[in-house]
């Protein structure tokens, strides 16, 4: 995996394999009402990416409909190099031909990596490959069963047979780790259950909704609390057996930021391989979680 990018116009500094490409700027994907402008996000994804921790930086993530204004302004803006892209459909798998056969066009501009598309509760294997044929082989297809929020018990194995189907089919599942609504951050118990899902199936996964590098402590006793990036990656790595002594469960529960990062440096080149070949990328809007609490943490 490359820790520094090619191309950059800035002298970006050597980033560690673990977090290498790790973060993807999703703001464009939060509601318009909240969403910044596309001009905004794409001064700030290109800053980012030709910066000092530039080798950090992975997609930016885009919807179908904001594709076209994002075209025209990358297109006004003039990268140094392509902007790599995660699609997400939200207008229909009918818009997603058109939507590449665009991209596919602006070279100079963009390079298509993944297209990601919610998936119905009884996700099966004919929804699957339709998914399958509107998605090129060089393009990774990310599907996001939909976790039933405040579900019964019966309705997460369904989500999680739901995710199973998705990787055995060969396509890469999304964990939503947060939203607007506490109940929209999974808890413990599920983040877990997933990674067995996923882990177990080889296949590996990405998740959103994440904001910080360290999970936080709870509010109150109430509060089930946010996951965070450090936390999924050593949990990955425990499921594996390769991590540090505790659980699972222990590696997403820990809110001591050294501690875990005292655990990240411990993995061998191996395991990091192993763990960012699972575990792909997260994303996150950069404006709440800043890549300089990594720094701060001593990993950049």
């Amino acid at each position: 995996m490359t820790t520094v990018p090619s191309g950059s116009s800035a002298d970006p500094w050597p980033i560690r394999p673990l977090l290498a490409g790790l973060v993807d700027d999703a703001s464009l994907v939060q509601p318009r009402m909240v969403a910044p402008s596309i001009d905004a996000v794409v001064a700030r994804y290109l800053s980012a990416r030709d910066g000092a921790y530039g080798g950090m930086i992975g997609h930016l993530v885009c919807p179908v409909s904001r594709l076209p204004a994002l075209v025209t302004e990358l297109a006004r803006s003039a990268p140094s190099r392509p902007v790599d892209l995660s699609l997400v459909v939200d207008t229909g798998l009918g818009a997603v031909p058109k939507a590449l056969s665009t991209v596919f066009s602006r070279s100079s501009l963009l390079t298509p990596r993944t297209v990601e598309t919610a998936a119905p509760p009884d996700v099966d294997a004919v929804w699957l490959e339709r998914v399958s044929e509107f998605v090129p082989d060089e393009v990774t297809p990310v599907v996001e069963p939909r976790r039933p929020l405040g579900g019964t018990a019966e309705e997460i194995d369904a989500w999680l047979d739901a995710v199973q189907r998705v990787a055995e089919h060969g396509c890469t599942p999304k964990l939503r780790c947060g939203g607007p609504r506490q109940s929209d951050v999974p808890s413990v118990a599920e983040v877990e259950r997933f990674l067995q899902v996923t882990v177990g199936a080889g296949r590996g996964f990405t998740a959103i909704g994440l904001r910080e590098a360290v999970r936080p402590m709870p509010e109150n006793e109430t509060d089930r609390g946010r996951h965070g990036v450090l936390n999924l990656l050593l949990a990955v790595a425990r499921e594996l057996g390769t991590g540090g002594a505790g659980t699972v469960a222990d590696a997403l529960r820990e809110t001591d930021g050294q501690a875990l990062v005292a655990e990240a440096e411990a993995l061998s080149g191996r395991t990091v391989d192993t763990v960012r070949g699972l575990f792909t990328c997260c994303g996150i809007d950069p404006d709440p979680m800043s890549i300089s609490e990594f720094a701060t943490l001593g990993l950049l």
